[in-house]
């Protein structure tokens, strides 16, 4: 299916959240993640189901000072 991710089309076919994220290179990376505007906690992401034209932000945590 295609999704939004961080403003680029691209193709996953994983049904939920943790398994795109898992295709698409972060499966074990600490990121936040937001679908559709609304925050998922890591927990959620298993049971997190996605649909054809969903918008996911992936938000790696920034250091500094």
């Amino acid at each position: 299916m295609k999704l939004e991710v961080n403003g680029e089309t691209r193709e996953v076919t994983g049904p939920t959240l943790a398994e795109a994220l898992r295709e698409l290179g972060w499966g074990e990376a600490r990121v936040a993640t937001a679908l559709n505007g609304a925050f998922v906690a890591k927990g959620a992401r298993a049971q997190t189901e996605l649909k054809e034209g969903d918008r996911l932000e992936v938000l790696a945590p920034m250091q500094g000072g």
